[in-house]
């Protein structure tokens, strides 16, 4: 699964890296040819990883990188073209940034494992939540898609490496340990996560029972 991430990131980026604390993740990169480097395993988020990997390879390289972005090994179907999406939204002015897809089925709307998420008139995120939001009061939740565009959110973030810095050092919040989603701790201290919508489904790996699928769906790929 970590391959496939890999192989399908690595026609876009030069500077690839797999970040992990597992080593038996770290022996199945480097079988594969890929780049990977162990870090701490008192990590509480996948941010605080990435965090540290990047300033290693700052420090080994000697260079300097504007922005980093995270893609979930736990994301195997996730397109180049969302990648390349994600990274053309970037700015100097965008502090950190993410990817939803519009949700169709009312499964997905009722699957805890398939965060929502609230736009405000800037396409920024101002709340994710596993439960449906908004609750439509009048209305039967049945029927809540026929009025109502919902959004999920895509797996992959991209931070400016002075954020990526900057929100490492925040301590968890109310809302992220309530839901368990690591973001809500970033509005809640009032930084701003731009959002561009994809149209790309993206499936991630949450369950054994997603695994299973995926990995028939790799094998009919293969």
């Amino acid at each position: 699964m970590i391959q496939w991430v890999y192989e399908r990131a690595s026609s876009l980026f030069e500077h690839l890296i797999v970040a992990t604390d597992d080593q038996r993740i770290y022996e199945a990169v480097k079988l594969f040819g890929g780049k990977v480097q162990m870090t701490s395993v008192d990590h509480s988020s996948g941010t605080e990883r990435c965090a540290e990997a990047a300033s290693s390879y700052e420090s080994l390289t000697g260079l300097r990188f504007s922005h980093v972005v995270n893609i979930q090994g736990d994301e195997p179907f996730i397109s180049p073209k969302q990648i390349d999406v994600l990274a053309a939204s970037l700015s100097h002015q965008v502090e950190l940034a993410t990817l939803v897809k519009r949700i169709g089925s009312p499964k997905d709307l009722r699957n805890p494992n398939v965060v929502k998420v609230i736009l405000n008139f800037r396409k920024e995120a101002i709340a994710f939540s596993r439960s449906p939001i908004p609750f439509i009061r009048d209305y039967p939740e049945k029927d809540w898609l026929q009025h109502h565009t919902y959004y999920k959110h895509i797996g992959i973030y991209a931070y400016r490496s002075d954020i990526l810095d900057s929100i490492t050092k925040l301590k968890p919040s109310v809302l992220e340990k309530a839901e368990s989603l690591e973001q809500l701790r970033w509005i809640e201290n009032d930084y701003a996560i731009k959002v561009t919508e994809t149209a790309l489904e993206s499936k991630g790996i949450d369950t054994p029972e997603d695994l299973e699928v995926a990995l028939k769906e790799m094998e009919g790929r293969l």
